[in-house]
């Protein structure tokens, strides 16, 4: 990742959540017309693992 896409996420980072909310939204409406290649099913599963580790990690927080 270059410098200038880790600054951006830097800024992004110190959005309020609202404002994080609008920018992601955006990003998404531009994303939906980029080609992206079919992912493959160990890129699912490791997504998978992560979303449910930090689904379980926020659920133990929050006991």
């Amino acid at each position: 990742m270059t410098a200038l896409a880790q600054e951006i996420l830097k800024t992004f980072d110190r959005l309020p959540d609202s404002e994080q909310l609008e920018v992601a939204l955006e990003i998404l409406r531009r994303l939906v017309h980029f080609d992206f290649p079919p992912l493959e099913d160990e890129d699912l599963v490791l997504n998978a693992e992560e979303l449910f580790l930090e689904l379980d990690k926020q659920e133990s927080d929050h006991e």
